[in-house]
């Protein structure tokens, strides 16, 4: 692609990957670069943000389609590229399907409505549900049978509803007059208030009510999890390949996992956040009987007490947790491993290693006065 001017969308520029992007993309060594940058929130920035570094910030609810034809269609003169890192959540996959579809079609429709449109490529970020199917919908959940580990990207489509095949499925049908790439991330490690599937914030703050309340910082998943491999995706990771394929042609039009390279087992993260927390190591015991969910429910007054005594960014626990999914990806009885080979065959090499990034996410957190 010849063109240098290049304009970033970023949808959903509050959450992990958002705030990520906006600082990589602002880098003097960012890939394709001088890059432009507008950011996409359904609310207004929170202080912690790094807001110098947008070049505009759009308020928008990008489910109205009236007001995200308004805002959006005036600039699809000047946005070449689109970085889809938003997300609704509702526990019905179908419910899935028509808020996130409607979302990412109304952005679309609005940059693509002009003969003077230059949107050239667009990111979706998507994740491993692709291969294990709708795991948060009560209704279908017991029916599912995921892919073997390692993940591939060509495995078939499970036959259950899905909302990332709908978002995949929207953006080949614009193949003609722009290119994609779609990228499939494990659980999510960065730093933001404003992301649903914060896997890390909600580890965190289990550990600070924990050492808080002088509790045993007790592990909520399975024996299976506990001793068997997993992976994790770096934000700062999952930008840096998004920001690869979209300057990159012989990655168009394709789909990548997106993972920071190794695996790791539960416990070996327990060894990290008890360290990194200053609490003590409590080996995973099958037999006790311990209900992660139960026990968070009554603690956003002990959340409240933190956060007052050392003036932290004002929180509720209920809305920066995921008690609940986390609780139940965790007792999972797979290998939750994605494959990096297609992503190396076709060149991209970046990594993390997620012993060491979680420490450096915590201090992140803290330094944003998320965290004490």
């Amino acid at each position: 692609m010849e063109q240098t001017n290049r304009v970033a969308l970023i949808v959903g520029v509050t959450g992990m990957v958002g705030v990520a992007f906006t600082e990589a993309l602002k880098k003097p060594t960012a890939l394709g670069g001088p890059w432009t940058v507008y950011g996409v929130s359904r609310r207004p920035l929170p202080t912690w943000f790094p807001s110098s570094l947008l070049d505009k910030h759009i308020m928008l609810d990008t489910l109205n389609q009236q007001q995200t034809h308004e805002i959006m269609a005036p600039l699809s003169s000047q946005i070449t590229h689109v970085f889809w890192v938003a997300l609704q959540v509702n526990e019905s996959e179908q419910v899935n399907i028509s808020l996130n579809s409607t979302m990412l079609s109304n952005v679309l429709n609005a940059l693509t409505s002009s003969p003077n449109s230059k949107l050239s490529h667009v990111t979706l970020q998507t994740g491993t549900k692709q291969y294990l199917g709708p795991i948060f919908d009560p209704s279908l959940s017991a029916q599912l049978v995921p892919r073997d580990a390692p993940f591939i990207e060509d495995y078939p489509r499970l036959s259950f509803p899905n909302f990332y095949y709908a978002l995949e499925d929207i953006l080949t049908s614009y193949s003609k007059s722009l290119t994609y790439s779609i990228h499939r991330s494990s659980s999510i490690i960065g730093a933001s208030t404003r992301s649903y599937f914060n896997t890390l914030l909600t580890l965190c703050v289990y550990a600070l009510v924990c050492k808080h309340q002088n509790y045993p910082f007790r592990y909520p998943g399975n024996n299976y999890s506990w001793e068997h491999f997993w992976d994790m995706s770096d934000a700062r990771v999952l930008v840096e390949q998004q920001i690869w394929a979209s300057v990159t042609d012989k990655a168009k039009n394709e789909a990548f996992n997106c993972t920071n390279g190794d695996v790791f087992t539960w416990k070996m993260i327990w060894k990290v956040l008890c360290d990194t927390f200053g609490v003590e190591f409590v080996p995973f015991d099958e037999k006790e009987k311990f209900d992660f969910v139960d026990f968070m429910k009554d603690k956003g007054e002990v959340w409240d007490g933190i956060v007052e005594e050392n003036g932290l960014y004002k929180t509720k626990m209920e809305e920066i947790t995921c008690f609940d999914a986390l609780g139940q990806v965790l007792k999972l009885e797979i290998q939750h491993v994605c494959s990096m080979n297609k992503s190396r065959e076709f060149g991209f090499h970046g990594y993390a290693n997620t012993l060491k990034s979680i420490p450096e996410w915590v201090q992140k957190l803290r330094e944003m006065k998320i965290l004490s």
